[in-house]
């Protein structure tokens, strides 16, 4: 839906940045992905969701104040409090009852990470009795690993740090993130796979809190436009996500 730019002079103000600043949650990680950003040497975040951010509030002609969070669960805690107006985040049942979705700009597959001692390969070998999995806290990826196996279950980390100190310490044999998180974690844990297969699939998409139907059609009009002038393909060619695409 295409909304004036009256209308969308009186969105912004009331809806989207009733504070006047625009208040967006990004997810904290030691690299940054599709989803997660971290800090650069100023401490300024840096990844795919702060590019997004800063053309969304340029778009807006507002302010850029960012909150970071360790998980994504502490993002939608934030936007059902409406102590932050925007973020991005995967989608799944649960966050729909909380929260509202515009479009999806990447399309997730989570999956595991092994390590070289387990000797796990694929993500059914995940469900074994006796696997320790570690997941984040509060995400869509936790609440699918905890619902697809059944011989074992995920124990809650509060951040991708903790995954990997625990991955490395030997405390684990799997972690459940999205593929595309995984890729530099691979690095950070000597002899460790991204096993075949997935276990969940789903959109990353920007996020509000409910109650603003305005602000909800700013943002698609503002991501829609993102996705067919090609910025978004431009944001994860820039970020060394060229093989990546952008979800339709």
């Amino acid at each position: 839906m295409t909304i004036s730019s009256e209308a969308q002079d009186a969105v912004v103000k009331t809806e989207l940045a009733p504070t006047g600043a625009l208040r967006v949650g990004l997810i904290e990680a030691p690299s940054p992905g599709l989803i997660f950003v971290s800090r650069a040497a100023d401490g300024k975040p840096e990844g795919v969701t702060a590019d997004l951010s800063a053309d969304l509030a340029v778009k807006a002609g507002l302010p850029l104040a960012v909150t970071l969070f360790p998980n994504s669960g502490a993002a939608a805690a934030a936007l059902q409090a409406a102590t932050i107006d925007v973020s991005f985040m995967p989608v799944d049942a649960t966050r729909r009852q909380m929260l509202e979705f515009g479009p999806g700009y990447y399309d997730l597959e989570s999956t595991y990470l092994a390590s070289a001692a387990s000797g796990i390969v694929d993500v059914a070998q995940v469900d074994q009795p006796g696997v320790r999995v570690l997941a984040i806290d509060g995400t869509t990826t936790f609440r699918a690993s905890a619902r697809t196996l059944t011989h074992t279950q995920p124990v809650a980390v509060p951040t991708v740090a903790e995954a990997v100190e625990r991955m490395r310490a030997g405390q684990a044999e799997a972690f459940a993130l999205s593929r595309d998180t995984l890729r530099p974690v691979v690095q950070q844990v000597p002899g460790s796979r991204i096993v075949t297969g997935g276990f969940q699939r789903t959109q990353v998409a920007v996020a509000l809190p409910k109650g603003r139907p305005g602000a909800l059609a700013y943002v698609t009009d503002w991501l829609d436009g993102a996705k067919k002038t090609g910025f978004v393909r431009r944001v994860f060619d820039a970020r060394g996500f060229r093989g990546d695409p952008v979800a339709p």
